[in-house]
C-alpha cells in the first residue's frame, strides 16, 4: 500500500529502491559535469529571462531536486530554458512598467501559475497532449525563438542597446547602431566565443561555457574593464531567497494566466521530446501524466524558491548521458551544489560581462536553430513544411508569446482538419483473394456488384456529413445498373456511438434502398447491433445489414456468389482480413 502510494505520487524516489552501489561513480562524475553547463547558462538565461544572475542558480536547484523525486525519466535534467526563459521576458515586460521589482514578482507569478496548470493537466490526464504539438510546430516555434534571442543579444555583444521591442523594429535598427559600438564589449565578446571553440575543439568533455565565462570575469576583474564601459552583472545579492509580498495589480496578475497556459503547453512538449529520445536510448517507459505533474512541481518549486519557469533541458540532459549518468541521484547533486554556490560563494558572479553572457546566449541559440530540418521538411510532407514555415514566421513578424497561440491553434485546426476530411478508398479483391486498395497499381480489382468502401477516420457528428457525401459520391459514379450492395469497413470508423452519426447511417440506408442498394456494415457486429437497436435503427432484412467481418460480408452477397460461380473471381482469404482486423484494433487501443 505505502509502496503503491510512493511509486505513484513520486516515482523517482520509488526507483532509488533498485539503486545499483555500482552506479555512484558515474552518478558522481556526471554530476559534476552537469554542474559545470548548468551554472554559466543558468546565469545567462537569467540575463535573457532579466533578472538577477543569482535567480538562475535559485531556477536549478530546487527544481531538480524536486523533479528528481516526481519524475519518471532517470536522465532528464531540468533548469532554465532558452524558449521558456523568451517566453517569460516577452510577457512580463510590458507589464512591468520598468520596476525591476515588479519585473521580478511577476516573473515568480508567472512560473507559479505555470506550475498549477501542469498540476491540473496532470490530475485530468492530459499528458496526451506530449503529442499535440507535432513536430514540424515545434521545429518552426523553436527557430523563431532562436533567431529572436539571436538578434536580441546582438546589440549586447557590441555595447549596445536596442530602442525597439519587436525583433523586426531591432533588424531594422541594427544598421544605424553600428557607428557607436563599444570596442572594449566587442573584445570581451570576440574572446568569449574563442575560448569557448578552442575549448570545443580541443576539448571537447571540457564546460566550454564555463571556461569562456569564467576566464571573460577574470579578465574584466584583472583589467577594471567595467571603468572602461564594459558592462558587468553587478552586485548579487545571493544567500537563502527572500520572498516579497506582490506589488502588482489583480489586473497585471490576470494578464499572465493564459500566457502562463501556453508556457505550460510548449515547455512541457518540449520536455518530453527529451525526455523519452533518453528514455528509448536507455530501455525503459516514462509516464507522460507523471511527467505533467513532476513539471508542475519543479516549477512551483523554482517560483517558492524565487526562481523562474523552467523546462527540461536538452543540452544538460545530454551531458549527464554522455557522462554516464544512471539515476536521478544526478540531479540531486548537481542541485544540492548549486544552491550551496547560490547561497554561500555568490561573490565572484558580479564580474561576469553582460557581453559574455550575451555570446553564450547566441551559441546557445544557434542549437536550437535548425533551419536546414525545416528546408528539408519541404521534400518530405509539404503540408507539414507549410505548417513550420507559418509558426517560424509568425514567431518572428508577431512575437513569442502571439506565435505560440498560433502554434498551438494550427495544432488543433491540423487535428481537425484530418480528422474532418480523411482519406479514403474503394477496396476490391486481388488475384489472391485479399481485400486491398484499387489503386492505379491494379493489384485489385472490384466485385462487379458491390462498392466496399473505407473511411480512414474515427467517425464523429462534425465528419459524418462528409463521409455521407464521400460514399454518395462514390456510388454515384459506379454503374447504378450492376450495383446491388454497399459494404462500409466497420472496423475503420465506428469505434464509438454517436447519436448524429448513426443517424446518418438511418438516413444513407433508407436513401440507397430507394435506389435498390442494400446497406450493409463489415465488422464491429455487437457494438453496431446494440448502437443500432439503441436508436431505433432497423436490422436485417429492409434494414441494416451487419457482419462480423469484410470477407463474410463479401461472401454471403449474391454478387459475390455469382462472380465466383462465373469463374470471375477466386475464393477469399478469410484469415488473412481477421489478422488485419486485430492489427486495427491493436492500434485503436493504444
Amino acid at each position: 500500500m505505502i509502496k503503491g502510494c510512493i511509486n505513484y505520487w513520486a516515482p523517482g524516489l520509488y526507483q532509488f529502491k533498485d539503486y545499483q552501489r555500482a552506479w555512484l561513480g558515474d552518478d558522481i562524475r556526471a554530476s559534476f559535469s552537469v554542474i559545470a553547463v548548468a551554472l554559466p547558462v543558468a546565469i545567462a538565461y537569467a540575463q535573457l529571462t532579466g533578472v538577477s544572475a543569482i535567480v538562475g542558480l535559485y531556477s536549478c536547484a530546487l527544481p531538480m531536486i524536486v523533479y528528481a523525486f516526481f519524475g519518471t525519466s532517470r536522465q532528464l535534467i531540468t533548469g532554465p530554458d532558452a524558449a521558456t526563459c523568451a517566453v517569460v521576458a516577452a510577457v512580463v515586460a510590458p507589464l512591468a512598467g520598468g520596476d525591476p521589482v515588479v519585473y521580478w514578482q511577476l516573473v515568480i507569478t508567472m512560473t507559479l501559475m505555470t506550475g498549477g496548470w501542469c498540476l491540473l493537466a496532470s490530475y485530468f490526464k492530459l499528458g496526451i497532449l506530449a503529442d499535440f504539438l507535432s513536430r514540424p510546430i515545434l521545429l518552426g516555434l523553436l527557430n523563431g525563438v532562436a533567431i529572436t534571442i539571436i538578434v536580441g543579444q546582438f546589440a549586447k555583444v557590441l555595447g549596445l542597446s536596442f530602442n525597439k521591442d519587436q525583433m523586426l523594429e531591432q533588424l531594422i535598427e541594427t544598421p544605424l547602431m553600428l557607428t557607436n559600438v563599444q570596442w572594449q564589449t566587442v573584445m570581451i565578446s570576440a574572446a568569449t566565443a574563442i575560448i569557448y571553440f578552442v575549448c570545443k575543439r580541443f576539448k571537447p568533455t571540457w564546460p566550454a561555457a564555463m571556461f569562456a565565462i569564467a576566464l571573460a570575469a577574470l579578465a574584466t576583474w584583472a583589467g577594471q574593464l567595467n571603468n572602461f564601459g564594459v558592462d558587468i552583472v553587478g552586485t548579487v545579492d545571493g544567500g537563502f531567497p527572500v520572498f516579497q509580498a506582490p506589488l502588482f495589480s489583480l489586473a497585471d496578475g490576470q494578464e499572465l494566466v493564459m500566457p502562463a497556459f501556453n508556457l505550460a503547453m510548449v515547455s512541457f512538449v518540449s520536455m518530453m521530446l527529451t525526455a523519452r529520445s533518453f528514455a528509448a536510448k536507455n530501455g525503459y517507459e516514462i509516464d507522460a501524466d507523471k511527467e505533467f505533474r513532476a513539471l508542475g512541481f519543479a516549477n512551483i518549486a523554482s517560483a517558492l524558491s524565487s526562481g523562474f519557469a523552467i523546462s527540461g533541458a536538452d543540452s544538460r540532459t545530454a551531458v549527464n548521458d554522455a557522462n554516464g549518468g544512471k539515476s536521478q541521484l544526478v540531479s540531486i547533486i548537481a542541485g544540492v551544489s548549486i544552491g550551496l554556490i547560490a547561497i554561500f560563494a555568490y561573490q565572484p558572479l558580479e564580474f561576469i560581462p553582460i557581453a559574455a553572457l550575451g555570446m553564450v546566449l547566441i551559441i546557445a541559440s544557434f542549437s536550437l536553430l535548425d533551419l536546414k530540418g525545416l528546408w528539408a521538411l519541404r521534400r518530405r510532407d509539404k503540408s507539414a513544411f507549410y505548417l513550420a514555415v507559418t509558426t517560424f514566421i509568425a514567431v518572428l513578424a508577431i512575437g513569442v508569446i502571439p506565435g505560440i497561440t498560433l502554434a498551438v491553434l494550427l495544432g488543433l485546426f491540423q487535428f481537425v482538419r484530418i480528422v474532418m476530411r480523411p482519406s479514403d478508398q474503394i477496396l476490391g479483391l486481388s488475384e489472391q483473394g485479399r481485400v486491398r486498395t484499387i489503386d492505379s497499381g491494379n493489384k485489385a480489382k472490384p466485385i462487379p456488384g458491390l462498392l466496399i468502401y473505407r473511411f480512414n477516420s474515427p467517425l464523429t457528428y462534425f465528419n459524418a456529413p462528409y463521409f455521407k457525401r464521400q460514399l454518395l459520391k462514390h456510388v454515384y459514379l459506379t454503374d447504378k445498373k450492376d450495383l446491388s450492395c454497399v459494404i462500409i469497413d466497420s472496423v475503420a470508423c465506428f469505434t464509438h456511438m454517436d447519436v448524429s452519426v448513426m443517424s446518418m447511417i438511418s438516413d444513407l440506408q433508407i436513401q440507397l434502398k430507394k435506389q435498390g442498394v442494400r446497406l450493409i456494415l463489415a465488422g464491429r457486429k455487437r457494438q453496431l447491433r446494440s448502437w443500432c437497436d439503441v436508436m431505433g435503427i432497423p436490422v436485417g432484412d429492409g434494414g441494416i445489414i451487419i457482419r462480423s467481418d469484410m470477407y463474410l460480408a463479401i461472401k454471403l452477397s449474391a454478387c459475390y456468389r455469382e462472380a465466383v460461380a462465373e469463374g470471375n473471381i477466386v475464393e477469399l482469404q478469410r484469415n488473412e482480413y481477421h489478422k488485419q482486423e486485430a492489427d486495427t484494433n491493436i492500434s485503436a487501443e493504444i
